[in-house]
């Protein structure tokens, strides 16, 4: 994938600030998110990181509101006037926020360049299909993700990974200020999780845009994050920079595994390795980083 000011010039930074609090989310009469606050800011990428059930794409899919939260306050700042999310039409909202969720079907009879175009329904004049800005919308998109030798081929024709990239080019064709993004590396080989990682920091540090991205990967979280918010069973138990939430002890505490964590000589990044019981025989394991 390209990076954004290598290959793609986007037109202006509008990134906005996504402010959530007193988040609660119940299913089935169950509270599964209690009271969470968190603010995604314009230029920052914010992970959300913790245990398999700890809530992150819960409350991910809340703050774009695809899941109806028990209570919740959402604002959009735009640096002008902060507006209330929850009272957005669905199409002001989508010209703001877009959501790259899991578990996305595979269209059947749609090249890529039409999925893609589907990221341009916000823009669209509401009687027809007039779209001013999207054709080089879509080219941009299609750049950034590294599928212009494929816009004209069919869907079902796609691996996972590149199926999920250009569930991502239709978001990025949105065009929004606002980019979340739940485990966007599943199904990528190494190469373009890497390239994916690169890319959200292009789109935060150079424009603007506010990020949020559920990711399991601590370290990817550690590399790529500017916040994390690392969740306990519904609960943030830490908000902060990775260096100050993504401790040993903590970790080990909220994943119930020791869990140790160290710099990278090479990147300066953290790293965590989690031991297991064969880690510490002779022979077995015992070099793994």
């Amino acid at each position: 994938m390209s990076s954004v000011d290598e290959a793609i010039e986007i037109p202006h930074a509008r990134g906005h600030e996504l402010s959530a609090q007193d988040v609660t989310v119940a299913y089935d009469g169950k509270d599964v998110v209690h009271q969470a606050a968190i603010t995604l800011r314009p230029g920052d990428v914010t992970a959300l990181v913790g245990p398999n059930g700890s809530g992150k794409s819960t409350l991910l899919r809340t703050l774009a509101r695809l899941q109806r939260p028990r209570t919740a306050t959402l604002t959009l700042d735009d640096g002008h006037t902060p507006a209330d999310a929850l009272a957005l039409t669905a199409r002001e909202f989508s010209r703001r926020v877009a959501l790259l969720t899991q578990g996305r079907p595979t269209p059947s009879g749609l090249t890529v360049r039409d999925i893609v175009e589907f990221g341009r329904y916000p823009h669209r004049a509401r009687w027809s299909r007039a779209d001013p800005g999207g054709a080089d919308a879509i080219r941009r998109a299609l750049a950034m993700t590294d599928l212009d030798d494929l816009a004209d081929r069919g869907a079902e024709h796609l691996s996972g990974g590149q199926l999920q990239r250009v569930w991502l080019a239709g978001c990025l064709a949105q065009e929004t200020g606002v980019l979340l993004l739940d485990e966007p590396t599943t199904y990528l080989d190494l190469r373009y999780q890497i390239e994916l990682l690169d890319l959200i920091a292009d789109l935060a540090d150079n424009h603007g845009i506010a990020i949020g991205v559920v990711l399991h990967d601590l370290d990817q979280a550690a590399a790529v994050a500017d916040r994390i918010a690392l969740l306990r069973a519904g609960r943030i138990i830490a908000d902060g920079r990775p260096e100050d939430v993504l401790t040993a002890e903590r970790l080990t505490d909220t994943y119930g595994i020791r869990i140790d964590v160290d710099t990278d000589p090479l990147t300066g990044r953290l790293r965590t390795r989690a031991v297991g019981r064969h880690h510490a025989r002779t022979g077995r394991l015992s070099t793994t980083s």
